[in-house]
């Protein structure tokens, strides 16, 4: 019997390229490609995902960042083709020299993202490629922008840097990521999440001594992502921050 909290763990099998560990990828694995993942975390969990590696991945010992994304409530479902209409996925589908590896799950339809899915699923990715630990980054668009500021907040030292796009979340347990870098985004006339759930968010990081900064687009409305996503200055600016410290796999209190 499972003591109750307790959350067990099985990690699946990566259906296109095999068990074991893939450091080191066949060529038709570089670029974007569907992947499954399997998780028993409370509840027997099936995550489709689309993982992107580098066209130079593989080819040294290099270690790669990694970008967990997440996508909004349209995207839900079993069908992987639908993470690709919006944000990295869409940008990365046909691209081999994007400078990092990129987990982008899928959620299943009518249900919010699970922060255990989505650490056991990066934890998966981690323990198979040659991801950075120190170089982790996360952002994700309405829903999946509240499922940045949610998941940020329950494992606080699991990434460098956030970028959460028209999403928004719980004021008072910003303490938690007062160290972290964090840019949002949001239109001014977001008409599905008002721009106030993204302004309170900083505006509270800010009081608490934290390093946020908001990007309002003043004509946008719910779509933040695009000109977001298409900001060559975002990825630069996740690429100056580092996570400091050993690395570490323990979940937040």
């Amino acid at each position: 019997m499972i003591p109750h909290g307790m959350a067990l763990v099985w990690f699946g099998m990566n259906l296109l390229s095999g068990g074991g560990n893939d450091l080191m990828p066949s060529p038709d694995s570089i670029g974007q490609h569907p992947r499954q993942f399997e998780a028993t975390v409370a509840l027997d969990v099936a995550c489709p995902y689309l993982l992107y590696l580098p066209g130079d991945y593989g080819r040294d010992e290099q270690r790669w960042p990694l970008i967990l994304f997440l996508h909004g409530a349209g995207e839900r479902g079993n069908n992987l083709e639908l993470v690709k209409k919006h944000g990295l996925p869409r940008i990365i589908q046909n691209r081999t020299d994007f400078p990092f590896i990129v987990v982008s799950p899928q959620c299943p339809r009518g249900r919010w993202w699970d922060n255990r899915v989505l650490i056991a699923l990066l934890d998966e990715i981690m323990a198979r490629y040659a991801v950075d630990p120190e170089r982790v980054y996360l952002t994700g668009l309405s829903m999946g922008g509240f499922g940045t500021w949610s998941l940020a907040i329950e494992h606080p030292d699991r990434f460098a840097a956030i970028a959460p796009v028209c999403g928004g979340g719980i004021p008072y347990l910003l303490d938690r990521i007062r160290h972290l870098p964090v840019w949002a985004f949001h239109g001014a006339r977001d008409n599905v999440v008002p721009l106030f759930e993204s302004k309170r968010m900083v505006d509270v990081l800010e009081r608490m001594g934290g390093q946020a900064r908001l990007t309002v687009y003043p004509e946008a409305t719910h779509d933040s992502w695009t000109a977001t996503y298409n900001n060559p200055k975002l990825y630069d600016w996740f690429l100056e921050h580092r996570r400091p410290g050993p690395s570490t796999n323990q979940q937040a209190p």
